[in-house]
């Protein structure tokens, strides 16, 4: 008991140095400097980006290589990032930072779009072919590939590799399936041991297909589980429009009131608001390009839009309803925290069908996250090891969703912290020093898009 206590000590100091003021400053910083240097291009090409995105796909190409559709890409990363974050993360966002929290995931996720483009730029540029023709791409390949000197890519993209092969196993695996078995045992009494082992054989079926079967399921469970719960808050902020006004305010205000400010180095309000938001979309901690990597397409910079989007998607679009939720009912001063208080906030408005909408919603964003980072993993230990060992891996990674659902995780959800940050730290010094190649990649491919859209519109006016 005193060793496990000792060890959860050690494990919350460690964790609050890695995702300490410099993490969090080089994390957004990352994104304002590509932002700059991009010339504010999630901006300029949002709503191509967006058509890019959801548009049928169409036969391959010639000259297009990939295992999966740009959608399938953007699906399976989404399955990763829209997860317990977007329901309890953004409540222990609240609790801790006050409203303001909220905006500062937003102010995050906007430089996050760019951080993402990068990301997904250098992971299919830099990805490579394996025997078996399927694709392998993210910062492991990026860094080693991408960074001249063998002396800093190598080691940054080994240690990435070890990083992102053991998180999978703690944030994409054991406490979504620890979150998903308490959630139901509170709602519906269900043992953890039943929830536990659906959950084993649900994911075992998915993930020994591959990455087309993920992109597959995700591809048709992601858009289904995001309109579900986004729907149930639509309803609320619809239903109560008279409150959502003033629940912008408050968030506003928050955001910049001089208790706000006064919380630390930045603040307990921009702390808590940043490091929510970059573990909601995960810009930056250099696990969606691993996705990217798999994407059909012929320029990098065309899949790395779609990528892009998915910042948005998460962030802007579910946690702002999630966030106003929260707000509007007034509950996070009462005492709870994390999913409860979603769960409480809903039911405030809707009654029963409000907590029944978080928790099954909190059941399939769990489960998508387990699908997504079981590639992630899957990569990252194929890359250690030479592509080795993976059918070991996977069995390993399926069998730990049991673990997770009957077990206490206090201490691995902080380990999971941990290796999360660590992931970060050679990502972004690869995003850094390869921004050159981000740029002149979008420079190419931005003369190719003003083509096609010039060859549109004049099709359309001979049409």
């Amino acid at each position: 008991m005193g060793e496990g206590s000792a060890l959860h000590s050690f494990l919350s100091e460690l964790s609050g140095i890695v995702w300490g003021p410099f993490l969090l400053i080089l994390l957004v910083g990352t994104g304002v400097y590509l932002t700059l240097r991009l010339g504010f291009l999630q901006f300029r090409t949002l709503p191509y980006a967006l058509k890019l995105a959801f548009k049928p796909s169409k036969e391959k190409k010639k000259n297009e290589k990939g295992d999966i559709s740009h959608y399938q890409a953007l699906t399976t990363a989404l399955a990763a990032t829209i997860g317990t974050g977007n329901i309890a993360g953004v409540a222990t966002a609240v609790v801790l930072g006050g409203p303001g929290a909220v905006f500062w995931m937003w102010v995050t996720a906007v430089f996050g779009m760019a951080t993402k483009y990068a990301e997904a730029v250098l992971a299919v540029k830099y990805r490579i072919e394996g025997k078996n023709g399927e694709m392998s791409g993210g910062p492991m390949y990026y860094l080693s590939r991408g960074l001249k000197t063998k002396w800093l890519g190598r080691p940054l993209g080994f240690l990435f590799a070890i990083f992102g092969a053991v998180a999978a196993f703690g944030i994409g695996n054991m406490v979504q399936s620890n979150s998903v078995s308490d959630v139901m045992e509170g709602t519906f009494n269900v043992s953890p041991w039943v929830t536990g082992v659906l959950l084993t054989l649900l994911a075992g079926l998915v993930l020994l297909g591959g990455i087309k079967s993920i992109g597959k399921v995700t591809a048709f469970f992601v858009p289904i589980m995001a309109i579900f719960y986004v729907i149930g808050a639509l309803i609320i902020l619809i239903l109560n429009y008279n409150m959502v006004i003033p629940a912008f305010g408050t968030i506003f205000n928050d955001a910049f009131t001089a208790s706000a400010l006064g919380g630390g180095l930045l603040g307990t309000v921009i702390r808590y608001g940043v490091a929510r938001g970059v573990f909601s979309n995960e810009a930056g901690l250099g696990s969606a390009p691993i996705a990217a990597a798999a994407a059909r397409t012929d320029y990098a910079g065309r899949q790395a839009l779609v990528s892009m989007t998915q910042v948005f998607i998460d962030t802007i679009i579910v946690c702002t309803m999630t966030g106003l939720t929260i707000v509007m009912a007034g509950q996070y001063q009462g005492g709870l925290d994390g999913a409860d208080l979603t769960s409480t906030s809903f039911q405030i408005f809707l009654g029963d069908v409000g907590a029944y909408i978080v928790t099954i919603g909190l059941v399939f964003f769990a489960f998508s996250t387990i699908v997504g980072w079981s590639y992630y993993g899957e990569k990252c230990f194929g890359y250690l090891t030479k592509q080795r060992f993976i059918g070991a891996y996977k069995i390993v990674f399926v069998a730990f969703v049991l673990v997770g659902a009957v077990s206490q995780l206090s201490t691995v959800w902080i380990f999971a912290d941990v290796m999360n940050g660590l992931m970060a730290f050679p990502n972004l010094i690869g995003l850094l020093l390869l921004s050159g190649v981000v740029a002149a990649e979008t420079n190419k491919f931005l003369k190719v898009a003003k083509k096609e859209k010039q060859q549109e519109r004049e099709q359309r006016q001979a049409g």
